[in-house]
């Protein structure tokens, strides 16, 4: 447990991973080599002539290590600004397609109550253009049972779309047996992977997802950089969101950010070559840290599940005390959140905790604290003694 002989050298210690990574000095680095590099500024389309062509290199680089760690074809990949756009383009593309060229064709999506907002979000926008939605409950697991998914799916069924691991508790959905599901039904399987690219090993071609989402700011990476992997591309009719030019084989117009994809690839080289390491590193931190606020006699409902989640993640409440009220307490020492960076704000309780079924003191309760492989065992220590001591001060105020 911590003791005052630690003094952290920056407060507060940064616990809300799952919302953004701090970019590895190795990424900075690559991406500085190539802003500061004087021959290779070009545009990337540009490759009439060689200074376009040795700048395209860096993004056919970038496209082919991408390809490697997913076992894709480097074709496969798409590059956009992250998660959320490579969401709208998987889902809103496949049905606009299907819409344009088959109009009188019913359309039917099958998605979950426990997505990130990006899907929520945009299968709520489908819904207002005539595709039917369906959206399963999870287990208080939080995870989809395959056969309620199974028994969703009907004839007019395009595209199935889940989260891998859960962006507020941490959950790891069965991606493998839902994929089979869908191949044996000729449906697609969209997979949002912002929270597993990197940190989780994912086979495109063994899993039998279709499409991949994924953003580099969750792996140490920068801001503002991502892709869709879209298998077997030339089967999948996608209509690009914007217009413009060709790039990304048409479905993604725009002047590629070089510098932003190198970061991309460089961080996601480094998380697969530490995968093992800091999977090992992360889950020691997250036992440690809830065996110190267990130390402490904290009476807390654990919401994550420990089996099937993500080490990265933790989500709990302290018996008693709002989220708000320990978030406040700890806001010198700790920053730590109450659910997603995307609902911040939002004075609601987290919608995917309740369709888990956590209701009462446990859902307003609610925080996730998220670990990184640059947080040190003391640091864990210091972040379980400050929540401690804040659950403390506020029993005893009442």
């Amino acid at each position: 447990m911590y003791t005052k002989s630690y003094q952290p050298p920056q407060l507060p210690i940064y616990f809300d991973t799952a919302a953004t990574t701090q970019v590895d000095p190795l990424v900075s680095e690559a991406m500085s080599a190539v802003l500061n590099d004087a021959t290779h500024f070009a545009n990337p389309s540009s490759t009439e002539h060689n200074l376009g062509r040795q700048a395209e290199e860096y993004i056919e680089d970038s496209r082919a290590l991408i390809a490697n760690e997913f076992n894709c074809e480097p074709d496969e990949v798409v590059f956009t600004c992250g998660a959320t756009e490579s969401i709208n383009l998987a889902l809103r593309g496949v049905m606009d397609a299907l819409a344009l060229h088959a109009p009188e064709q019913k359309r039917h999506i099958i998605t979950s109550t426990i997505e990130h907002s990006a899907t929520a979000a945009c299968c709520s926008a489908l819904e207002q253009t005539g595709t039917e939605v369906t959206y399963l409950d999870p287990a208080a697991d939080g995870r989809i049972n395959p056969q309620s998914l199974r028994q969703a799916i009907k004839p007019e069924t395009v595209l199935i779309s889940l989260i891998h691991t859960s962006n507020e508790v941490g959950t790891i959905q069965p991606i493998e047996e839902i994929a089979a599901i869908a191949a044996e039904h000729g449906v697609i399987l969209h997979v949002d992977a912002a929270q597993a690219a990197g940190k989780m090993p994912i086979d495109m071609a063994k899993s039998g997802i279709d499409m991949l989402s994924l953003s580099a700011h969750k792996f140490h990476g920068p801001k503002g950089s991502g892709c869709l992997i879209i298998r077997d591309r030339q089967r999948l009719p996608i209509r690009p969101l914007c217009f413009g030019g060709g790039q990304e084989f048409g479905l993604r117009p725009g002047t590629l950010a070089t510098h932003q994809i190198v970061g991309l690839s460089k961080a996601l080289e480094l998380a697969a070559q530490r995968r093992a390491e800091d999977l090992k590193h992360v889950s020691g931190l997250r036992q440690r840290f809830l065996g110190c606020l267990q130390d402490a006699g904290i009476d807390m409902y654990i919401h994550t599940p420990l089996e099937y989640s993500s080490p990265y993640i933790i989500n709990f409440a302290i018996a008693g005390i709002p989220s708000s009220v320990l978030i406040n307490q700890t806001r010198e020492q700790i920053a730590i959140a109450s659910g997603s960076a995307c609902s911040s704000g939002s004075l609601d309780p987290s919608p995917i905790l309740r369709a888990m079924g956590v209701e009462g003191d446990p859902l307003y309760g609610a925080v996730r604290v998220s670990f990184s492989r640059q947080h040190t065992e003391a640091e864990i220590d210091y972040a379980a003694a400050a929540i401690s001591n804040a659950a403390q001060r506020v029993k005893q105020m009442r």
